[in-house]
């Protein structure tokens, strides 16, 4: 008997993993059965999530300095480099202005009862920091020991450092073929072991699936309906139509060819909420479904994966808002372009610091004077809204991959 594609199989460890997680939550987390579950559902959730991480350091590595590398002359690697900022930057500045605008007109938070969420406000400690700290902390991360960025796992580290040696190999030419050779070899062994990865990704994502479902607080989603549902609503108004739409723009590629092809690597984001775990599968389903050049997706998903983040862009500009309107706050037009630039800043991230999503948020809440504490109300939520935009954010990954690919028209090497 032939098993179903990969891809098949994840779509379906994916809806029985949801389905599984309905039933738990009816049951209730006291249940034996459940218990049961989630403790099985959690170990293997998390060995699928290390051995994703395990494999993620060595191919950022490898994939960025190989496609710099590869990339061979000066002015393509302007071109693509270039042309890759440029892409995500607006489409970032897109999904900050559709959330911002989705909030301004539903106003989420305006009829909630800011008194029921007190106890949380009182007992968060919100890490404070600046604007200016935030950059000096944020530039600081940048440019550390390679071997200490490699060993702690520092992915915008080791993007940067391994930039410098791509450009290094490119300007060494013939000197330094057998350190690129070398290179290549590492990037394809690592492909390879994420080949192996995969064979284990319907059940780790049946699995995580599970556990987020059994485990969310019906209640409290209940009570910031409205607010959810602008996150949602937006979020996927920017991932369903407005990806694809610039996609099929610029490259012509249908939005059922590109699902077809990216399927694997959105439903991993999905359930595991980390772009840099779903990185290695992002590479894979980039580079082989969607047939971009290898030494374009080495460069554009790895960067992508650590300073593109449309979704999270979104969910911050759009939280802020949300709380200015619980506190009763009016923000003037000029705050709301303070929250539109720094949900911009936040969402590339810092590396370095702890909790660095809790921290960027607090950062957009006081650079318009809101209370830092009311990002309480939204942990209770956050997992759940985190599967989502993790996925959009990923989306743009692969969608600016292919839209470099078109617009930098990088000859083969």
């Amino acid at each position: 008997m032939k098993l179903p594609s990969l891809n098949t199989q994840i779509l379906l460890g994916a809806i029985f993993g949801v389905a599984t997680g309905v039933y738990f939550h009816g049951l209730g987390t006291g249940h034996p059965l459940v218990q049961t579950g989630l403790y099985t559902s959690g170990l293997i959730g998390t060995l699928f999530i290390d051995l994703l991480k395990m494999i993620l350091i060595p191919l950022v590595f490898c994939s960025i300095s190989v496609g710099i590398a590869n990339l061979r002359q000066h002015q393509q690697m302007h071109r693509v480099w270039v042309t890759t900022l440029v892409f995500f930057l607006f489409t970032m500045a897109i999904a900050i202005t559709s959330g911002m605008a989705a909030s301004l007109y539903f106003k989420p938070g305006s009829g909630v009862e800011i008194a029921m969420f007190s106890d949380a406000m009182q007992n968060f400690s919100a890490a404070q920091i600046s604007p200016s700290e935030f950059t000096t902390q944020f530039l600081h991360g940048l440019f550390v020991n390679p071997f200490k960025a490699l060993s702690e796992g520092n992915v915008l580290a080791v993007v940067i450092f391994a930039l410098f040696l791509g450009i290094a190999l490119v300007m060494g030419g013939e000197r330094y073929r057998n350190m690129l050779a070398l290179l290549q070899e590492a990037q394809e062994i690592t492909m390879r072991i994420v080949g192996w990865v995969m064979l284990l990704a319907p059940l780790g994502i049946m699995a995580l699936l599970i556990k987020l479902v059994a485990t969310q607080d019906a209640a409290m989603i209940g009570t910031l309906a409205k607010f959810v549902g602008v996150v949602i609503g937006t979020t996927l108004l920017h991932g369903i139509v407005i990806l694809p739409f610039l996609l099929y723009l610029i490259t012509g590629t249908t939005p059922l060819k590109f699902w077809r092809g990216a399927r694997e690597a959105l439903i991993t984001a999905f359930a595991t909420s980390s772009s840099n775990a779903t990185l290695p599968i992002t590479m894979r389903c980039t580079i082989q479904n969607l047939k971009v050049r290898p030494e374009i997706a080495g460069f554009v998903v790895p960067l992508g994966a650590t300073v593109n983040m449309d979704g999270t862009a979104l969910y911050e500009a759009i939280a802020a808002l949300f709380i200015a309107n619980l506190v009763g706050v009016e923000l003037s037009f000029t705050q709301q372009l303070i929250v539109f630039f720094t949900a911009m800043i936040a969402a590339i991230g810092a590396p370095g610091i702890p909790s660095a999503g809790m921290v960027t948020m607090v950062m957009v809440l006081q650079s318009v004077g809101l209370p830092a504490e009311a990002i309480a109300i939204l942990l209770p939520i956050d997992r759940l809204l985190d599967t989502l935009r993790t996925t959009v954010n990923v989306q743009g990954d692969m969608v600016g991959s292919l839209v470099v690919q078109k617009l930098a028209t990088v000859p083969h090497t």
